[in-house]
């Protein structure tokens, strides 16, 4: 039987390393029982988990990314009060900071639908939705992942990056609120290097309230994947 309830937490300003093992914690925790269900013929229903947080700065690269995107050293890093992990989601380098909505999704997939394609547009269309709310119209780019704006430059207004295994996913989208867009120049945001970031902050002239933002996006996730709050 699917269980669509998801526990939802909001960490708060967390370090990023902090946030990462506690996904993998719960990440673990889902795929043990799946494989103790088949291994045993049991049926014991898998939880569902939605983390939001912020990061201290920090850039991530993730499997299919290249170092030379990050533009700067060590000793710079430092500087910046910033930090540097490659860790194991998909996409390449993007930073995460203060301000920025950052939303980590622990689903089984078998309890909602096992198509990682379909999975990703809910994520994008959340955000289109959050945007939307605001006044602004935002969309998809073919062949990128994430949520831009295209009147004009083409802008990113939030990364995607997921991991997934046995339909049990992880890592997930950072929506620009109030962010420190300066961060974006020490990196070739995903790889891409002709298009340009944005934030509801930039677009909007002013700062928006995080948890409203957090509260839009939330909303949104639970329309798309008929999600039961506990």
């Amino acid at each position: 039987m699917k269980n669509k309830q998801v526990k939802f937490t909001d960490l708060g300003l967390m370090d990023y390393k902090e946030a990462w093992d506690y996904q993998e914690k719960l990440f673990a925790q889902v795929v043990d029982i799946k494989l103790a269900n088949r291994n045993n013929n049991t049926a014991e229903s898998t939880p569902n988990y939605l983390l939001f947080c912020q990061h201290p700065h920090v850039f991530t690269l993730g499997k299919s990314g290249s170092i030379d995107h990050l533009l700067v050293n060590d000793e710079e890093l430092s500087r910046k009060e910033a930090t540097f992990y490659k860790i194991n989601r998909g996409g390449d380098i993007t930073y995460h900071g203060p301000g920025q909505l950052v939303a980590y999704p622990i689903f089984d997939l078998d309890n909602f639908f096992t198509d990682i394609h379909r999975y990703v547009r809910f994520l994008e269309e959340s955000v289109i939705r959050t945007c939307a709310d605001y006044g602004i119209t935002a969309g998809r780019i073919q062949g990128l992942t994430g949520v831009w704006l295209t009147d004009g430059m083409p802008r990113k207004i939030c990364a995607i990056g997921v991991k997934s295994s046995r339909w049990v996913t992880m890592h997930g989208l950072a929506m620009n609120v109030n962010t420190d867009l300066s961060y974006f120049g020490n990196i070739i945001p995903c790889g891409i290097d002709d298009k340009a970031v944005t934030s509801l902050q930039q677009e909007l002239g002013r700062e928006i309230p995080l948890r409203e933002a957090g509260e839009k996006l939330k909303q949104h996730l639970g329309d798309l994947f008929e999600i039961e709050w506990i």
